[in-house]
């Protein structure tokens, strides 16, 4: 083997390269999934734009393509395959999609399956894993409502005025912050309104007994769970306050 057939074996340069608009829907979408578990923005923003100039709608596009594609990573970050580097990297490929579709979505009325108001709580200043969290959940067809970090009740109660979600989330990474949680929920609770959202708690330091003690509706021990845990946590919500 000659040194130039050498470096192509090694780059992978004897293969032709995949043409996303010659795929038919179903590849193209099977693709799209790949390409967002690889964090590849620009295929999928590519890829995005062809199922629209196919005719697809938005919608269609969202739950079939990016979110779908979501689930996967979700699921073997769950399993500990990808890594919070690895998810990021998937989650911001999402995004580039959902840039295209968040206006069309918007004109046709489609909604979010819910909203979400999301915040590191006071004194803390750690954002990582609530930013996954962020991104997870919009992968999961909500609207979500960053509020950063180092959040007071007052910054928190002033978002769920503004914004009015179903889902408040806080989260803290340092044992001396936990406890803030805890300040939020009573508060939520002495002003008639704790019926009114479904509290998730999460971060590294917390767990399933914490959660409970601090009169949280839900513990998520990572961003995957998250998103697993909000949308059924909302239908079951939802089906009570209907029947």
């Amino acid at each position: 083997m000659t040194d130039e057939e050498l470096k192509s074996a090694a780059t992978g340069e004897d293969e032709e390269d995949i043409v996303l608009a010659d795929l038919p829907d179903d590849e193209l979408v099977e693709q799209m999934h790949d390409d967002l578990y690889d964090g590849l923005k620009e295929e999928v923003v590519e890829g995005t734009e062809i199922l629209l100039a196919r005719g697809w709608s938005a919608e269609k596009v969202l739950n079939k393509a990016l979110v779908e594609g979501m689930r996967i990573v979700g699921v073997d970050f769950r399993d500990g395959i990808l890594f919070v580097p690895e998810v990021l990297l998937a989650a911001n490929s999402m995004k580039g999609g959902m840039e295209l579709l968040r206006p069309l979505l918007a004109e046709t009325g489609v909604q979010p399956i819910g909203k979400m108001v999301i915040g590191t709580v006071k004194g803390d200043i750690h954002d990582i894993g609530k930013n996954l969290v962020s991104m997870m959940m919009e992968g999961a067809g909500f609207e979500v409502v960053d509020i950063g970090i180092n959040n007071d009740v007052d910054a928190y109660f002033a978002a769920l005025e503004e914004h009015k979600p179903d889902i408040l989330g806080m989260s803290a990474l340092l044992t001396t912050t936990m406890p803030y949680m805890k300040v939020v929920i009573d508060e939520l609770v002495k002003q008639g309104i704790r019926d009114d959202y479904l509290v998730l708690v999460g971060g590294a330091p917390l767990n399933e007994e914490f959660g409970q003690a601090v009169g949280a509706d839900g513990y998520c021990r990572d961003a995957a769970q998250a998103a697993e845990m909000a949308p059924r946590l909302l239908k079951e919500r939802r089906e009570a306050i209907g029947a």
